[in-house]
């Protein structure tokens, strides 16, 4: 087995994720299925660059699920309310699993469930896509200042390299990269990231300024920009399966 790594042992390359999937995915004319897709922003885009492609996108938080219907309008793409540990999908009915993000918003008790469901409706030798956030770099040093996520991303890692090293997937492969995120200004940190509805964050005064103070070290008159350490994982169904 190929071995896995939490993070990367040295510095990686500043990309666009869609240069990453685009290249490992045959994403054209396949079905999809996005778990936790959030604002679905990588949902239109892919469904836009392949519109043969039908997509479902599913979303535990009820609020961005009903403004991800109220801003659908692409015909290859439905949005359904779910999340990873019951996938109301039929068994070997998805060519394409993609998580962006999203595996370490399961809940740490149900990660091994959600990959067993993954595994279920990805039809033999499917794919599944799975980005994640490494606990490393500037941007990572402010949000935990109230969201420390260490403990929940280190438990879906950990997910992952059971399911290869139990052999319910093959790992295809593990890719490093540095994925940019900038900020106008603190208020659009604090709308975007602070506000999200799917994490309910309530910041102390002093959380709130020690937040603040480290944002605006990082602000210039352009805005704040921040390289995100990301690790895909791209694991296979088993053919014989």
């Amino acid at each position: 087995m190929t071995a896995m790594r939490l993070a990367a042992s040295v510095d990686q390359r500043e990309v666009a994720e869609a240069s990453i999937y685009e290249a490992l995915l045959p994403l054209a004319h396949a079905r999809i299925l996005e778990l936790g897709c959030g604002r679905a922003e990588f949902t239109r885009a892919i469904a836009a660059h392949y519109p043969d492609a039908r997509i479902v996108a599913t979303e535990v938080d009820t609020i961005q699920h009903r403004l991800n219907c109220d801003n659908g309008g692409q015909p290859n793409v439905r949005y359904v309310e779910a999340g990873a540990q019951a996938i109301p999908a039929d068994d070997a009915s998805v060519d394409i699993v993609l998580m962006f993000k999203s595996l370490h918003h399961v809940p740490v008790d149900l990660l091994d469930t959600a990959l067993a469901e993954i595994r279920r409706v990805l039809v033999p030798g499917g794919l599944a896509y799975v980005s994640e956030p490494v606990f490393a770099g500037a941007y990572n040093d402010i949000v935990r200042i109230f969201h420390d996520e260490q403990q929940v991303r280190l438990a879906a890692f950990d997910a992952l390299f059971r399911a290869v090293a139990e052999a319910r997937f093959d790992l295809v492969t593990e890719q490093f990269f540095l994925a940019p995120i900038s900020f106008a200004s603190f208020e659009e940190f604090e709308r975007r990231v602070i506000g999200v509805t799917h994490t309910r964050h309530c910041l102390t005064a002093a959380q709130h300024e020690a937040t603040r103070a480290a944002f605006a070290a990082h602000l210039r008159p352009d805005g704040a920009h921040f390289r995100q350490p990301m690790r895909v994982d791209v694991l296979r169904k088993p053919s014989s399966d």
